[in-house]
């Protein structure tokens, strides 16, 4: 459903893992993609700090992005493990060194 919702809303939508545990996050993009127009401009960067460079960098004047899914959480988890992850940091890394570029 969110797929589909954000393929009709958005110019652009980009496809990322957020917390795939156990589960294969190419599969999960996936099942996201269902119910999506073929149409729809849709990128799949599986690696999430790639994906929130990417959106920001693609972004032009009056775009707005939006990074969900993980919300207030400060760990990404993948296959049992936890590793240290903030979308706001990630975030806030691209906007400066595009403001820098």
């Amino acid at each position: 459903v969110m797929g589909k919702v954000a393929a009709r809303l958005a110019d652009q939508v980009v496809i990322t893992s957020d917390n795939p545990r156990s589960e294969a996050p190419a599969r999960i993009a996936e099942q996201i993609r269902v119910g999506m127009p073929a149409d729809s401009n849709v990128v799949v960067e599986l690696d999430r700090e790639r994906a929130i460079k990417l959106a920001i960098d693609s972004a032009t004047k009056g775009d707005v992005v939006l990074v969900a899914g993980k919300g207030h959480e400060r760990f990404q988890e993948q296959g049992g493990q936890k590793r240290p992850f903030d979308d706001y940091a990630v975030a806030q890394r691209a906007l400066m060194a595009r403001s820098a570029a």
